[in-house]
């Protein structure tokens, strides 16, 4: 069995090196929410350093707020803004001899497409202008995939973690009770059952099927290296293999 292990990275947390040796996938902060040129082209030459995937993560333009923040914009503004952040980071990484491969949404931007079709419609639009031939990493079995595979894209399913899931597969918002699984143990266990049975009990109890392509692990808590390493060892032990190879 083999799984894609991706990671938010520059973003500022200071341990980027350390999480591109132990992740397959990096999704690259593109400066709308984190981030800066500087930033992004040390990623990407940690990325290639260590032969890891390279992906855009485009956000709202929202700084104060890390990318948090609803917003309500035209799907025309949305477009615009994720065609030229993507366009940004595939420059850096073809200015290296890389090779953009995949493009995830931030925050709230991919939490929002996840529910409302015009917005993943948008997304996957300028996805498609940049490069036809790269995948768009959503939510699994949200409208992103579906606008994805409408629009001819390769598509990758994600599941995540450290995140409670509620009784429709949509993640519990960070503001409500259950929506980050704080014990390792239980984010692991958690994270084996979407990986290798499809499925992850919902807030509700209810039992969620998810079809589970990639694992996002959070790079911007104070943890995040040692529960990756963790993680890592409880694949090995069930003989997953961690690779951005479909």
């Amino acid at each position: 069995m083999k799984i894609d292990l991706n990671a938010d990275l520059g973003e500022g947390c200071g341990h980027d090196r350390e999480l591109l040796q132990l992740v397959s996938s990096a999704n690259i902060a593109c400066g709308f929410h984190a981030g800066d040129a500087q930033t992004m082209l040390q990623s990407v030459r940690w990325a290639l350093e260590f032969g890891v995937a390279i992906g855009a993560h485009p956000s709202f333009p929202d700084r104060e707020n890390f990318g948090r923040s609803a917003m309500q914009l035209p799907p025309e503004t949305v477009y615009a803004q994720v065609l030229y952040q993507i366009g940004a980071l595939k420059t850096l990484a073809e200015s290296e001899g890389g090779k953009l491969t995949h493009v995830k949404p931030h925050g709230m931007l991919y939490n929002q497409a996840a529910r409302d079709g015009l917005l993943a419609d948008a997304i996957a639009r300028a996805v498609k202008s940049v490069d036809a031939s790269l995948l768009l990493v959503g939510l699994a079995g949200s409208e992103s995939i579906r606008a994805a595979q409408h629009h001819g894209l390769r598509t990758r399913e994600e599941v995540f973690a450290d995140r409670g899931y509620q009784a429709d597969g949509s993640l519990v918002p960070r503001n409500q009770p259950g929506a980050m699984i704080e014990e390792e143990e239980q984010a692991i266990s958690r994270t084996l059952s979407m990986v290798q049975q499809g499925k992850i009990a919902s807030v509700t109890g209810e039992w969620v099927s998810l079809h589970a392509q990639t694992v996002c692990l959070h790079g911007d808590g104070p943890h995040a290296l040692a529960f990756a390493r963790r993680l890592r060892a409880a694949f090995a032990a069930q003989h997953i293999s961690v690779s951005s190879e479909d």
